[in-house]
């Protein structure tokens, strides 16, 4: 009887201190920190993706009045 009251007590005992842990707010906090620098990153991705369609349209223009010259040119050859 003195065992099995010891026993139960130590497992009592063991699972109070388990329930205890600040590993799971540990986690949490990391995982806000992660996702924090995962927005900042994708926030870089598209200026990124930003600056390159600016800059495809600003060639496409180019492109445009290259053309468009060119056109006005030919007829003079």
């Amino acid at each position: 009887m003195r065992k099995t009251l010891a026993i139960a007590l130590m497992l009592t005992a063991s699972l109070g201190l388990a329930a205890c842990d600040k590993k799971s707010e540990d986690k949490a906090q990391d995982a806000n920190q992660h996702a924090e620098q995962a927005q900042q990153d994708m926030n870089k991705a598209q200026d990124k993706v930003n600056d390159a369609a600016k800059e495809n349209a600003e060639a496409a223009k180019a492109q445009a009045e290259s053309n468009e010259a060119a056109a006005k040119e030919a007829p003079k050859n």
